[in-house]
Parts: structure tokens; C-alpha cells; sequence
């Protein structure tokens, strides 16, 4: 075992037991959240301390387009210097020859951190909470469709076929019997996390036609974040193993629910290690309070972030399992901010706003920026929701372009994300929103062709 390997996970060592390891994928999260980076052979993996990769990967659209946002120098495309954390260092035991993924930092070359890498985001956030002698503990939940292969565009996405033969059915939410139809699917992911050394707390059937739903064990954001970038590729292999997709576009099938990635936050005493949402006798406190009105009042300006693509509003939609509102209340799914049932110890806060589509670590960033914003600004936030809050009124942006136009202007919130990675998401998501409205859709053909 060569010294680096020393400093591997015992998940990693224990993967390459007995065996040769042939590759290493040293990679990283562009803003999309798609892994980007190169692969090297072992050998050449052991004799480098570092690689380089350009600054412009963090300019790119989702459709492969280019966004202005080099910055006053010009499009350069100025190397960057990437950096393993070894701590990340996991298999990737869908491959045909043995071989680990290994997440890096980005730097420049004066070792200070790219403003704009989402990884660099959340330690950013991360870093303010500890500051204030708080540990910040999230847990995410990631629903996704296992859907029939799509290889034509203009086709609508269908569910894919069960192991009974038949198509997955929707409203069946919580069935053991659903989650028996993608058996063999949940199988492979099950091994994969397992060879990954990353733990699931539960899969479950939700209510649309082949959706799915993992919680994760709460944790250090960060950490969770690399899970979610990880868990996002081992799922999507393992559905290609069984000639189907997984996808976590927020609305994929008209007509069925949306995919979110819910975030439940809680915040530690670095000292006591005591949660600060629970007093001494296990009651509510003025902090608990003060994270749900940060939630309340800048979660608006930053659902361009939570919602990253047009796609992403067709989930908000009233009465079908997305909030349309930021309401707050205990046990109710209805409204944006949730607080599940727990015990004092464990008392949390849960954001139902994100997107599975949304970036994991700039998704958890923002959403750790809102409630961080409220417990130093310690506002009041609204009166608890009784009710069905699909019967109040709507009060997010229902287009991409509105969002941005919020996030643009919070500069509480820019300041927390970082200016410079503001710019360049701003720049790069409004390049995405125009080449959207360049396309002309089905819609438009049926009912504007021939009647306008």
C-alpha cells in the first residue's frame, strides 16, 4: 500500500483488498453539479500531489454554452490547481477494472480558494457557523424517477417497466409491493453504497410512478454533500444495469409529483455540543426561532439556486406534494418549512423548497445561508401555519428568470455566498434561461400555430 493509500477511508483500503488498483478519477463539481476532471493511472496518481484543470469548467451551461462571466481579463481560461481531499477517496465499483474517485479543492496559484467551485461554497458557509462557535448538522433526502430509457427528446418520459411486467404505478406511496417492482434496481444500489462506505437510512416508495426516495444519516455538510455528488452517479449506474435511467429532474412526468431534496438543519454549541434549537428543558429557543425567519425571509431570493433550471417551477405546484409558500409549522408537509417530530435533542429544521435537480453542496450553502442570516439579524418569523397551507397564497418565483432577479439583489445573501461566485451564477444561469426561450416548444405548435 503505497503511503497516499494510507490516508484513504477504510471503506477505499478495504474495496482494494487483494486486488491491483488500475485508475483513479480525480474529479470535482462544476455548477450543475456534473463531476468534471480527468482520469490517471494509479501510477501516475501516486507521483502527483495535484493537476490542473481550467477556471472556465465554472462557466458552462448545462447545454455545453459558454456564459460571459470570465471577468475583466477576458476568456483565458486560466488553470486552476485541484487538490485531493483524501478523505473523499471512494470506489466507483461499476467499473470493469478497480478503481477509486477521488473529489478535489480547487486553488489558484496563489493556494487561495476558487470563489466559484461549489465545494469551496459550502466550507465557505460551513466556516461563518464555526466562527460563531456553532456546528452546523444537516440531513438531505433525495427523490428521484427510475424511468423507462429515453433516447428522442420530443418523447415524454414514461415509467419504467417493473418486475411484473407492468409500468410503475403512481399513488403508491410507502408500498413495500412498489419498491419490490425496482428490486433488482435497489439491489445494485445498495451494493455500490455499501462498497462506497456510505450508509443509507431507509429507500421508499413516494407517490409518483417510479419514484423513489433515500434519507441519509445526518452529518457535517460537506461530508453529506460529497454523498449526494457521489449517490447521484452510483444511482444512475445502477439503473443502466437494468436498461433504465434514473433521473433527478424536479418534474419529469407531467402530471405526477415533483423530486426534491429535502434539507433537515440543526445547530450545534461547539463547546456543550448541546442543539441550540432546544433549551434546558427541552423547549423552543430564541435561536430555533431565528433560523426559521432567516429561512422566511431570504429562502425567495435564493430559489434560483434551489431551483436552478425552468423545469424546476413546474414542481411548485398547489396540492401535489411541493410547497407554493414559506409557511411554517410542526408535522405538516404542506408548508415550505416543516418541523418534524422529534425529541429536544434532535429538534430540526426542515427546508422543503430544494430541487433533487439543484446543485447538492451550492443547495445546501444557500439554505444553511438563510438560517445562518437569521440567527445573527434574530428576527421573529411569521405566526406557525394551522392548516393546509396550499389554501394561502403563493409567494415564490414561478420562473427562472424572476429568481435571479431576487438573487441579484440580496446582497445579505451574495455577501454570505461569496460576490465573485454571485457574478459568475448569475451570468451563467440567465445564458441557460435565454437558450431555453430560443426553443420553440410542443405547446406553442398545438395552440398557437394555427389560432393566434
Amino acid at each position: 500500500m503505497t503511503s497516499w493509500q494510507e490516508q484513504i477511508p477504510e471503506s477505499a483500503q478495504k474495496y482494494l483488498e487483494g486486488n491491483r488498483l488500475d485508475e483513479v478519477e480525480c474529479i470535482i463539481s462544476d455548477l450543475p453539479g456534473i463531476a468534471r476532471g480527468k482520469a490517471v493511472p494509479a501510477s501516475k496518481f501516486a507521483r502527483q500531489s495535484y493537476f490542473h484543470l481550467p477556471e472556465s469548467i465554472f462557466f458552462q451551461t448545462i447545454t455545453g454554452e459558454w456564459g460571459e462571466a470570465a471577468g475583466s481579463e477576458g476568456f483565458i481560461e486560466r488553470d486552476m490547481i485541484l487538490r485531493p481531499d483524501w478523505s473523499t477517496a471512494t470506489a466507483a465499483p461499476w467499473t470493469a477494472d478497480w478503481t477509486l474517485q477521488v473529489i478535489h479543492d480547487a486553488f489558484d496559484v496563489d493556494g487561495m480558494p476558487i470563489p466559484f467551485s461549489p465545494r469551496n461554497i459550502l466550507k465557505r458557509v460551513v466556516q461563518l457557523y464555526h466562527d460563531q462557535g456553532w456546528v452546523p448538522v444537516v440531513a438531505p433526502e433525495m427523490e428521484f424517477y427510475l424511468v423507462a430509457r429515453n433516447i428522442d427528446p420530443a418523447k415524454a418520459i414514461e415509467p419504467m417497466m417493473g418486475r411484473s411486467g407492468r409500468p410503475a404505478a403512481a399513488r403508491q406511496a410507502y408500498s413495500m409491493t412498489a419498491v419490490d417492482e425496482f428490486g433488482p434496481v435497489i439491489d445494485d444500489i445498495y451494493d455500490f453504497a455499501e462498497s462506497q462506505g456510505f450508509e443509507i437510512d431507509g429507500i421508499t416508495q413516494e407517490g409518483g410512478a417510479g419514484q423513489l426516495e433515500i434519507n441519509m444519516v445526518h452529518g457535517d455538510p460537506v461530508k453529506l454533500a460529497d454523498e449526494v455528488f457521489y449517490f447521484k452517479r452510483l444511482i444512475r449506474e445502477a439503473a443502466l444495469r437494468h436498461n433504465c435511467y434514473a433521473t433527478f429532474m424536479a418534474k419529469p412526468i407531467e402530471g405526477e409529483p415533483g423530486s426534491a431534496m429535502h434539507i433537515h438543519h440543526s445547530v450545534l454549541d461547539r463547546e456543550t455540543g448541546q442543539n441550540i434549537f432546544s433549551g434546558p428543558q427541552g423547549g423552543d429557543t430564541d435561536a430555533f426561532f431565528h433560523f426559521i425567519a432567516g429561512l422566511q425571509n431570504h429562502l425567495p431570493s435564493a430559489t434560483a439556486i434551489l431551483a436552478p433550471y425552468v423545469n424546476s417551477y413546474r414542481r411548485y405546484v398547489r396540492d401535489h406534494a411541493a410547497p407554493i409558500n414559506l409557511e411554517w409549522a410542526r408535522d405538516n408537509r404542506t408548508t415550505g418549512i416543516r418541523i418534524p417530530l422529534s425529541s429536544p435533542k434532535s429538534r430540526r429544521v426542515e427546508n422543503r423548497l430544494a430541487g433533487m435537480d439543484c446543485n447538492p453542496y451550492l443547495g445546501i450553502a444557500a439554505s444553511l445561508a438563510c438560517g445562518y442570516l437569521g440567527l445573527i439579524e434574530q428576527e421573529r418569523p411569521d405566526r406557525q401555519f394551522k392548516g393546509d397551507a396550499y389554501d394561502g397564497e403563493e409567494a415564490l418565483p414561478r420562473i427562472l428568470g424572476g429568481a435571479l432577479d431576487l438573487f441579484d439583489s440580496a446582497l445579505a445573501l451574495n455577501d454570505i455566498l461569496g460576490p465573485e461566485f454571485a457574478r459568475v451564477y448569475s451570468i451563467v444561469k440567465r445564458k441557460e434561461y435565454e437558450e431555453f426561450l430560443e426553443v420553440i416548444s410542443p405547446w406553442e405548435r398545438e395552440h398557437l400555430l394555427l389560432n393566434v
